[in-house]
């Protein structure tokens, strides 16, 4: 037996659109927006750093992670949306949002927490 479906173009944009948008909203497991900015699984604000001008590099590394940890990527992940795991230059993976690497801050203790804001007028919360 053979079924015809019949799909009008303007059905199919429709279809196509509502995926595209899909898949621009998508965000790694546990990522999530709260309060209008990036968070981790945790609820944890995420962060950009303006020293990190070359896409998808991170320039934080020693005291600097230590004080911003990274926002860790799996070893296989793969980039969804507008987020892109990238290699750091210890050999592990972090994760970016528009080719900015994302970090969390020492000092911000409970989910909302924005302690890292405007610190050294290079650090600024992430948002969508």
């Amino acid at each position: 037996m053979r079924i015809l479906v019949n799909v009008s173009l303007a059905g199919a944009l429709l279809i196509g659109s509502q995926i595209g948008g899909f898949a621009q909203n998508a965000m790694p497991d546990g990522v999530k927006v709260a309060g209008g900015v990036l968070t981790d699984a945790k609820g944890m604000t995420l962060y950009t750093f303006d020293y990190d001008t070359q896409p998808g590099q991170s320039v934080c590394t020693a005291d600097c992670l230590t004080q911003w940890p990274a926002l860790a990527a799996t070893a296989d992940a793969k980039p969804v949306g507008s987020w892109t795991p990238i290699s750091r230059p210890e050999g592990t993976k972090q994760w970016a949002y528009k080719d900015k690497p994302l970090y969390t801050f020492y000092q911000d203790t409970k989910p909302g927490d924005k302690k890292g804001d405007g610190n050294s007028q290079v650090w600024h919360v992430a948002v969508p």
